[in-house]
C-alpha cells in the first residue's frame, strides 16, 4: 500500500524545467532559525552530459562566538540521471574528508541530488561527503506553505530517511521545482534551506 501511494504520488509531481542549460539555488541556511551560512548548487547541461557544483558554508555562533564550522565543496558529473563521478572536499569541524570516486559499470545509482524530482523514487543513494551507498527510504508528507524570496509558495513535500539522518525536501506545487529543505541536526535542533529575498534562482 505504501509503494503504490508513492508511486502515484509520484506520478502527481509536475515535469519541472530543471533539465534545461543551468539552473542555480542559492539558499541561506538557518540552525533553529537563526542564519548560519549559505548553500548554492549549480546544474549545467543536460542529459547525458551534466555537472553538478555544490557549494556549502555553515558557521555556528554562541554569543557572536564561532563554536562550529562546515565547508563542503563538491562536484559531480552525470549520465542521464546517473552519477558517474564524484570529487568532494569536506571541512567538517577541523575534520578534513576528500572523495575522489568514478562510478562505471551498469549499475544506476544518484546522489543526493534534491535538484531532480525522480529522486524520490530512488532506495538507494551516493552520499556527496562519504562517496558511500546509502539505503534510503521516501515518504510524502502533507502539502505546506514555504516561503521563497519572501513569498509563500505551496508546495509537496518528501521525507527523506537514511540512517539517521531525517530530511524533508520542499518542490513547487506549480512546477515541481526544489524550493526548500529542512532537516533534523543534533540535539533535537533543525537545519532549514530558504531561498531569500535578495537571492534569485533560475
Amino acid at each position: 500500500m505504501r509503494r503504490a501511494a508513492l508511486a502515484l504520488a509520484c506520478s502527481l509531481l509536475p515535469v519541472m524545467a530543471w533539465a534545461q542549460a543551468r539552473s542555480e539555488w542559492d539558499f541561506a541556511v538557518a540552525l533553529d532559525g537563526k542564519p548560519i551560512g549559505t548553500h548554492r548548487f549549480v546544474v549545467t547541461g543536460a542529459d547525458e552530459n551534466r555537472g553538478v557544483e555544490s557549494r556549502a558554508d555553515f558557521v555556528v555562533r554562541v554569543l557572536g562566538i564561532p563554536v562550529y564550522r562546515y565547508r563542503h565543496r563538491a562536484e559531480e558529473h552525470w549520465q542521464g540521471d546517473c552519477l558517474r563521478e564524484l570529487n568532494a572536499d569536506t571541512d567538517d569541524d577541523g575534520k578534513r574528508q576528500q572523495v575522489k570516486q568514478r562510478f562505471d559499470g551498469p549499475d544506476c545509482l544518484m546522489g543526493f541530488a534534491y535538484w531532480n524530482p525522480k529522486l524520490v523514487q530512488q532506495r538507494q543513494l551516493i552520499d556527496p561527503q562519504t562517496g558511500r551507498v546509502t539505503d534510503v527510504r521516501f515518504e510524502p508528507q502533507a502539502d505546506a506553505s514555504i516561503e521563497v524570496r519572501g513569498t509563500a509558495v505551496p508546495a509537496h513535500g518528501w521525507l527523506l530517511l537514511a540512517d539517521k539522518q531525517r530530511i524533508t525536501v520542499w518542490y513547487a506545487a506549480d512546477t515541481g521545482r526544489w524550493i526548500g529543505l529542512d532537516a533534523d541536526a543534533k540535539g533535537g535542533r533543525r537545519l532549514s534551506y530558504r531561498i531569500p529575498p535578495d537571492k534569485a534562482s533560475s
